[in-house]
């Protein structure tokens, strides 16, 4: 049973998001279809949009949330919806325990979708991270414990 986690950008363009959905599609494919689990943060932007994939493709997804505040505080309100109805499908929600969403936070859930998975795919430009926690330090995490890190950055793929 393939345990595939998601990193990467949370803002990605409107016009980005088809690509990018098509590249972890592409990714996916290559693991067995039959038990294929994702892990992810549901963060906006990467980590929605390979939920989406996973559940098209028949998988289970379980979210990992980095605090307790996490849906008032950070989901924005033109997200809240898919935000609700992607973590409605979810198999596990697990919720770190810090009591407020910050840095910190989203290393340490991160790290626990690390420890949980065979596998990474990065939506990621490969630029460093506008501050701790971001997507290149999850790769570089990654990277250290010895994981398969994908990177999904398609041509013509831009960050709002």
């Amino acid at each position: 049973m393939p345990r595939i986690g998601i990193t990467g950008h949370s803002n990605l363009t409107a016009d980005t998001v088809p690509l990018v959905a098509d590249g972890i599609r592409a990714v996916l494919a290559e693991h067995p279809a039959s038990g294929l689990v994702g892990v992810t943060c549901l963060a906006r932007g990467a980590d929605q949009v390979f939920a989406r994939v996973v559940l098209a493709l028949g998988g289970a997804v379980e979210v990992v949330l980095p605090a307790a505040d996490y849906r008032e505080r950070k989901v924005k309100p033109g997200n809240a919806a898919d935000f609700d109805a992607l973590i409605s499908t979810a198999a596990i929600v697990h919720t770190m325990p810090f009591t407020e969403s910050n840095r910190e936070a989203y290393m340490a859930a991160s790290e626990h979708v690390l420890g949980t998975v065979d596998a990474i795919i990065a939506v990621w430009d490969g630029g460093p991270s506008g501050g701790h926690g971001g997507t290149a330090d999850v790769v570089d995490a990654a990277r250290e414990r010895g994981l398969p890190v994908t990177v999904v950055w398609p041509d013509g793929a831009e960050r709002d």
